[in-house]
């Protein structure tokens, strides 16, 4: 396990914000005390980078940055300082000795002894499972063992963990390479012209994979030696009127760009390779790109991926129609398809926002997902999930501002048209939910001066508002529907979760341990059965239900509740829910009847206790059912 400060840095980097010594103490099991005493190790040495204050502690990303760059200048000299660290030194030598290293010489360079060495060759061995690569030994020679593809995936995979752990990983790559910002650029702007649509979140990770072979075929170690990988099934992707022998677009266009920019010919291993990555991760033919109607792209898999959306918006009763829609994601999932075969995923930076700003839609992916394996076995993983809820969610309003249609009153005195220049840019600032009204009372006045009524709430700006007088209003509305969607869940809440329902204390439960847990309080109400409790497991081993930190929300995928309830956990000391730290956990049955409202109480429940106080107000306050009670009151009233 990494060391406390380490640890501490961590999670204030996932975080990113303030959080408290308790909070954090219970967060790890230690003290308040060990906590300080973290954070003054995490500044012993460089830069601070953990900052302190009365609202508790917090990482200085900029800080962090500075002691990455101090890193990155002397990495290549220092010695690694914890097993990790010399694992990942020691798989790089092995991946670029084609003849081997000898094990007392590395010993002597890493400053480490022979016993040392030897456990971590032992690492190697246990990180090298499941790459299709080995260790070979003669003597104190070590030899790493396996085909090139297999050598870059490591290497990517290795680059990608040592920058998650705060070491130098992808920069110190990237410092051989620093043409590859206008190598990017000048990647996207072809892409456009040539008719792709490129996904810029998944595209670093095919330029990680293209840096890395860049940088083998500088030392001589090309794909050419390898068989040819197996022919692919005709690509949807392309115009169906191409030539079989004509040349891969991607191909030729990845060849002259990385040609010019890079200075670095392709083997047409390598080439074929790359732009294969590129195709079905990062670039994908636009319907609207084709010369001629009968180039544009189709998919064979448009009629099933038709029935699946039609179940879908069926399922959540949302609309999800449109030709051009489905299409475009059937061609995503021909490609996803093939990244599944291979155990080979994009990479996704948004799907922890997804998952805590979208919940429904990221519970459509989930849905689509779940159908995918089921009809072709197409397996994914929370990344893909969170590509999938991007298509699903651009064809969606992702708020129903209609039910919390704000009434806005716009009180200033007639001068010219002011007042009716005034009423224009609160509109627009306001956006879409806001009906200006002459009525008395409305939800919010904007006044030029304060009004003699102070019953109503009131934003004051001035005759010609300013952008911070705009935003002042825009904060306001935004407030106050927060607090109408907030007071609502909390009725809903109290209404759903009886009092046995409640439990206090998941201590020695695993994630599977509570959802049977409040599965049983459930069926002992005669609300579910055991296959929707078995459902509700399932669909967890599916993709996580943490959609926010503090928070899990399991559930089956099917509404078959007898009635509309929710089971609910909580404990001080958090519980490990798939890699997220976890003190409330609330198991949601659906009727079939109930499923008009499962959106809107999805979503909110998901939105309010995704704010760290409302939790934490909920886990010190919540010790009995009448506490819960007393908590739900207070988010009503607040």
């Amino acid at each position: 396990m990494p060391e406390g400060w380490r640890r501490l840095v961590d999670e204030l980097a996932r975080s990113g914000d303030w959080m408290t010594a308790s909070e954090l103490a219970a967060r790890f099991g230690v003290s308040s005390r060990s906590i300080r005493s973290w954070a003054t190790q995490a500044n012993a040495t460089g830069p601070r980078v953990v900052r302190s204050g009365p609202d508790g502690y917090r990482l200085d990303r900029a800080a962090l940055a500075e002691r990455a760059a101090a890193d990155l200048a002397r990495a290549d000299d220092r010695p690694a300082d914890r097993p990790e660290g010399r694992v990942a030194q020691l798989v790089h030598r092995l991946v670029d000795a084609a003849d081997g290293i000898d094990v007392d010489t590395a010993a002597g360079s890493m400053h480490v002894s022979d016993s040392t060495i030897e456990s971590d060759l032992a690492r190697v061995r246990a990180r090298l499972r499941g790459t299709g690569l080995s260790l070979e030994r003669h003597g104190s020679i070590v030899r790493l063992v396996g085909p090139e593809s297999a050598r870059r995936r490591l290497l990517g995979a290795l680059l990608r963990e040592e920058t998650a752990r705060g070491r130098v990983g992808v920069a110190a790559l990237r410092r051989r390479f620093p043409e590859l910002p206008g190598f990017r650029d000048a990647l996207v702007a072809r892409l456009g012209t040539a008719g792709y649509a490129p996904n810029e979140y998944a595209l670093d990770d095919v330029l990680l994979h293209l840096m890395i072979a860049v940088d083998r075929i500088t030392r001589d170690r090309t794909l050419e030696a390898e068989p040819a990988e197996p022919a692919e099934p005709a690509e949807p992707a392309q115009p169906v009127s191409a030539s079989a022998d004509a040349p891969d677009p991607l191909e030729t266009l990845l060849a002259r760009l990385v040609d010019e920019r890079l200075g670095v010919r392709l083997p047409a291993s390598d080439r074929a390779h790359l732009a294969r990555l590129l195709r079905t991760r990062a670039a994908t033919r636009r319907l609207d790109g084709a010369a001629a109607p009968d180039e544009r792209p189709s998919s064979p898999r448009t009629s099933l991926v038709r029935s699946i959306v039609a179940r879908a918006a069926s399922e959540y009763l949302v609309e999800l129609e449109g030709d051009d829609f489905i299409e475009r994601l059937a061609l995503h999932i021909d490609h996803l398809a093939e990244r599944s075969a291979e155990a080979s995923f994009s990479r996704n930076p948004l799907t922890a926002q997804i998952k805590a700003a979208y919940p429904l839609i990221y519970e459509l992916g989930v849905y689509v997902a779940s159908e995918l394996r089921r009809t072709e076995g197409i397996r994914v993983n929370d990344d893909e999930i969170a590509y999938l809820a991007m298509h699903l969610g651009a064809r969606l309003d992702r708020r129903r501002a209609e039910r919390d249609e704000v009434r806005v009153r716009i009180e200033a005195p007639a001068y010219h048209d002011l007042r009716e220049t005034l009423a224009e840019r609160v509109a627009t600032a306001a956006g879409e939910g806001v009906l200006l009204t002459d009525a008395t009372p409305a939800d919010l006045v904007v006044a030029v001066v304060p009004p003699t009524d102070a019953s109503e709430r009131v934003v004051l700006v001035g005759p010609l508002p300013t952008a911070d007088d705009l935003e002042r209003v825009r904060a306001e509305i935004v407030a106050m529907r927060r607090a109408r969607r907030t007071a609502r869940l909390a009725a809903r809440l109290s209404e759903t979760i009886e009092p046995g329902f409640f439990v206090r204390g998941m201590g020695g439960l695993d994630r599977e341990g509570v959802i049977r847990l409040l599965g049983d309080r459930l069926m002992a109400a005669g609300v579910v059965d055991r296959g929707y409790v078995d459902g509700a497991v399932e669909r967890e081993r599916m993709s996580s239900t943490a959609f926010a930190d503090h928070l899990a929300v399991p559930h089956a995928m099917t509404m078959t509740a007898a009635r509309t309830a929710i089971a609910i956990a909580v404990d001080d000391t958090p519980i490990d829910w798939a890699g997220t730290p976890v003190h409330v956990v609330a198991l949601i049955a659906f009727s079939d009847s109930g499923r008009s409202e499962f959106q809107e109480v999805f979503d909110q429940f998901v939105e309010t206790f995704s704010e760290r106080g409302n939790v934490l107000r909920l886990v010190q306050g919540a010790v009995d059912y009448p506490g819960l009670v007393a908590e739900l009151t207070r988010l009503i009233e607040a």
